[in-house]
């Protein structure tokens, strides 16, 4: 059974930092894409945040975290991390990690196969 685990989440005050990480059981990153997406409550889908290729390094972000947040990945450890820096009032939401296999790096959430159950992240203002 494939299952993802994120951790990290927490209450900030805007400007604060937080960092998260994804792991996975029983499958490996090895040949995925790891994308992080967020839900926030009354929003419908989930928002692509950032994603990353786990064979090459490339990272893909949404203009509303560039600048702001870094997603990159421990092999050893085999763990995504997305480090969130200036946090934002808006950044609040439930972060989930998920992978898929998508045609190109992007943050299309139908593309991608398997879903953490979320972390909750949410920042005061």
């Amino acid at each position: 059974e494939v299952k993802l685990a994120e951790s990290g989440g927490g209450l900030v005050q805007a400007g604060g930092s937080l960092r998260l990480s994804c792991s996975a059981s029983g499958v490996s990153f090895d040949d995925y894409i790891v994308a992080w997406f967020r839900r926030a409550p009354g929003k419908e889908r989930p928002e692509g945040v950032s994603c990353i290729d786990y064979n090459n390094g490339a990272t893909y972000y949404d203009d509303s975290v560039k600048g702001r947040f870094t997603i990159s990945s421990d092999h050893a450890k085999k763990t995504v991390y997305l480090q969130m820096n200036n946090l934002r009032p808006e950044d609040t939401a439930k972060y989930v990690c998920a992978i898929g296999a998508p045609f190109e790096l992007g943050l299309n959430d139908h593309e991608y196969d398997y879903w953490g159950r979320g972390t909750q992240v949410t920042v005061s203002s």
